[in-house]
């Protein structure tokens, strides 16, 4: 019996409270667990539910809502906010932030996409769920500004990944990043990897990236793209499911490297820096990764090292393996361009 079953199963909140002796955030991050196990049972049930197709409304950035990104923020809102541990949340589906009733309010900021990827959910493509924490600033009683801060104030960062299995990845400030699988048969996510690292050798050779816009492109990127394409001894394969998280997560355990870049049409990036770009760049450069903006406004600079001005800013993203991102260096320093040393 003892080999076909664990009887001594690592839980997600058993990890976490061996992790931290913060109480408020074993409470949140069972919080979260919860709002990813709602999430998952309405991604798995969408058909027969019939939670296809659009909600008929926008999100804060301009992107048409599905049915069942309406619900997934839901979810999380109602999660977070009966918690008991948050001040404020920030949701990619809200233009504003929500601020929790002082009665119910705690010490913690929460950014998130509830559900990444939902322009795949009609075609059952994996989609997933990204989230940053903060705590509230001294002396705030909780407001966006709390959250109008540099990756080098958040204190826990993760991903969900909702496919074939439901995966949750995530890491403290300043520690490994460790995995958990949701196992449906005792409702809990239950810890399988453990210290999280890009393969040592660079790994497979992968790019991940949207090639339809890369007239847009700056040249050192296009040039990159070359270079993975002519690749020695063999070319990089390319592989891009257009769903972060499941691009991320392949990243992350094969090697390669996800981009993002900014272009003509979006100077800025295309991706969310609080819940997508931070989020992600923690966990990569806890996982032994890069987190770059490549080119941005003027400079390459570190994801973890920008400062959003507005809780929907936007940055762009190279990440991935020393190797990989050296390459893209290298075509920025043909240009005459300074590049950070790796």
């Amino acid at each position: 019996m003892a080999d076909k079953f664990d009887v001594d199963a690592k839980t997600l909140n058993r990890f976490v409270m061996a992790s931290t002796h913060d109480h408020d955030l074993v409470i949140l991050m069972n919080a979260i667990g919860t709002s990813c196990k709602l999430i998952t049972s309405a991604v798995q049930r969408a058909g027969v539910a019939k939670l296809y197709g659009l909600a008929g409304e926008v999100n804060s950035t301009g992107d048409d809502q599905k049915k069942l990104d309406v619900m997934s923020n839901d979810m999380m809102i109602n999660a977070l906010v009966n918690s008991g541990v948050c001040c404020v949340l920030v949701s990619e589906e809200n233009e504003e932030p929500i601020i929790v009733p002082p009665g119910r309010a705690g010490k913690f900021c929460v950014a998130f996409d509830p559900l990444d990827g939902s322009s795949n959910i009609d075609c059952n493509v994996s989609v997933g769920t990204i989230f940053s924490v903060y705590e509230r600033k001294p002396g705030s009683d909780g407001n966006a500004d709390d959250l109008l801060r540099s990756g080098a104030d958040c204190v826990c960062a993760g991903y969900v990944a909702y496919s074939s299995a439901v995966e949750m990845v995530f890491t403290f400030k300043g520690g490994d990043v460790h995995g958990f699988c949701l196992d449906s048969t005792i409702g809990e996510f239950v810890h399988t990897r453990e210290k999280m690292i890009f393969p040592q050798d660079g790994g497979k050779t992968i790019y991940s990236a949207n090639e339809g816009n890369a007239i847009h492109w700056d040249q050192p990127i296009q040039d990159a793209i070359a270079e993975f394409k002519k690749g020695e001894p063999k070319p990089y394969s390319a592989r891009y499911v257009g769903s972060m998280v499941a691009d991320i997560h392949r990243t992350i355990l094969y090697g390669g490297i996800y981009l993002y870049p900014a272009d003509v049409k979006s100077p800025k990036g295309k991706l969310r820096l609080l819940y997508e770009g931070i989020p992600m760049a923690m966990i990569i450069e806890q996982a032994g990764g890069i987190a770059s903006t490549g080119m941005f406004e003027g400079k390459i600079q570190r994801v973890l090292d920008l400062v959003p001005d507005e809780i929907h800013a936007k940055c762009p993203i190279i990440m991935g393996g020393k190797r990989d991102v050296q390459i893209v260096y290298d075509q920025y320093k043909k240009q005459g361009v300074e590049t950070p040393t790796l």
